[in-house]
């Protein structure tokens, strides 16, 4: 596989470049080949730049804020000369407020200080590979629900009725996972309280090791056996590489707490008739 190319700029009048200089040497550690152009550069100069030297992304890093104005301009000048498909991220200090306009003008990710260098190097490598179609990273959709671990969903029911005015959708019985399920509908989302089917099931465990409460966070995708396949090419851990049937006829899976910070996440794919209702 060839080397990724990436060009670090820095845009503008900015007279700093010990960060672009760090970033630079840690894409160089992470094998990537890295091209630095220097200070003061213009975003003409830019981007003839990474034509000729035909980088994969460039980096543009900015201190002295004119980022609103230097970076689009970046994203113009590459559309202009037909190379769009080079990936452009940023960094810098750019404030919070900044960045959902910079990513709506064709910047990528925007790194703020504080940002790893791994992380930086890690986006790169996925996000070229999006790019080029080996990758499926469009975002989940929603939060398809939240597992609530209970003793008993007759005796938990009343509180999510009665003082939170909740509708019961209705109770189902997965074999599969070896518990009854209990639905109930908070706008786009579900609350699901999630009662054992035997005394050693995943559930009953769950609460004789940790009490009642939040066992799973549930997120919906449109394709889960490519998420699937995407996460373990990304070498993330997996409890299931396949999706099994769970409630609502729903196709499921669930990532493992290891590679999600201690958090269980399952991620749900529903048929269109089941979405609908």
């Amino acid at each position: 596989m060839d080397k990724i190319r990436v060009l670090i700029a820095k845009p503008g009048l900015d007279g700093h470049d010990r960060g672009a200089l760090v970033i630079a040497q840690a894409l160089r550690d992470q094998g990537m080949e890295v091209i630095y152009t220097g200070l003061r550069q213009s975003p003409e100069q830019i981007v003839a730049s990474a034509i000729q030297e035909d980088v994969d992304c460039i980096g543009l890093s900015c201190l002295s804020g004119a980022h609103n104005e230097l970076f689009p301009e970046v994203i113009r000048l590459l559309k202009e000369q037909g190379a769009d498909d080079i990936l452009v991220i940023g960094g810098g200090v750019i404030p919070a407020e900044d960045i959902p306009y910079l990513e709506s003008q064709g910047i990528a990710k925007v790194f703020t200080p504080g940002a790893s260098t791994k992380d930086i190097a890690d986006y790169i490598r996925l996000a070229l590979k999006e790019k080029k179609g080996k990758l499926l990273v469009n975002p989940p959709k929603k939060i398809a629900h939240i597992g609530i671990a209970v003793k008993s969903i007759e005796d938990s029911l009343p509180f999510y009725q009665q003082q939170l005015g909740l509708a019961l959708e209705g109770i189902e019985t997965v074999e599969s996972e070896q518990v009854r399920v209990a639905f109930l509908k908070v706008g786009e989302t579900r609350i699901e309280l999630l009662e054992s089917l035997s005394p050693d099931g995943p559930i009953a465990t769950f609460i004789k090791n940790r009490g009642e409460g939040i066992h799973h966070l549930a997120l919906e995708v449109d394709d889960i056996e490519a998420r699937l396949k995407q996460l373990k090419e990304n070498g993330v851990r997996l409890i299931h590489e396949q999706p099994k049937e769970g409630a609502h006829g729903a196709q499921i899976a669930f990532l493992h707490p290891k590679a999600t910070g201690g958090v269980l996440l399952e991620l749900c794919q529903y048929d269109q008739q089941t979405e609908e209702a």
